[in-house]
């Protein structure tokens, strides 16, 4: 009889139960986020969480601790290393778990769990979070077509009002056409040099 067990077997006998949780926790600290069902996500939040909460206290006896559970030296330098250091001030709930629908095999519901402070998105949002509300929007936009509005004349008169602009332009192309006029034309060229000989 299951009196009294709380726990979910998730189909699995004990070794292999445990050798599931290790890899999972090691992958989770390793990539900060994994996918997985919900069931799995929910066994692998009790057991990754009093983990990291180990790693917050770097010492020998801690490191041991650790690595009895996660079986995997890169996944214990990485948790005292980077995890670590993060979750220093949170007490707890160091992990997120998003629900992401059903699987289209077997319909299993399937969830994302991450690590909740290397999610550089949602932290940002969270921080730039403000109430605001659908009226100001509208005005602002007003405001802007009108602001909008009111810069494009005063940049055409801008280019009327500067008639330094337009002159040397002018300037420039008198100046070419005129060093154009002054060089003579090969025709001229020859026309010179068969007078010269018939003149000698």
């Amino acid at each position: 009889m299951r009196h009294g067990k709380r726990n979910n077997a998730l189909g699995r006998k004990t070794a292999h139960r445990k050798a599931m949780l290790e890899n999972m926790a090691c992958s989770l600290i390793e990539h900060k986020r994994i996918t997985t069902t919900v069931a799995k996500a929910k066994e692998l939040r009790k057991f990754v969480e009093p983990i990291i909460t180990r790693s917050k206290a770097d010492s020998t006896h801690n490191r041991r601790e650790v690595f009895k559970n996660l079986q995997s030296k890169n996944a214990v330098t990485e948790l005292f290393r980077e995890v670590a250091p993060k979750v220093a001030q949170r007490e707890g709930g160091y992990t997120r778990i998003i629900k992401l629908g059903t699987r289209l095999g077997d319909s299993a519901e399937m969830a994302m769990i991450e690590l909740v402070d290397f999610n550089e998105l949602m932290l940002k949002e969270t921080k730039a979070k403000t109430r605001r509300s659908r009226r100001g929007s509208k005005k602002k936009e007003a405001e802007v077509t009108t602001v909008a509005a009111e810069e494009t004349p005063v940049a055409e008169e801008a280019a009327a009002s500067d008639p330094t602009s337009e002159s040397t332009a002018a300037e420039e192309v008198t100046d070419k056409t005129e060093s154009i006029e002054e060089a003579p034309s090969e025709e001229e060229k020859k026309e010179d040099s068969n007078e010269e000989e018939k003149k000698d």
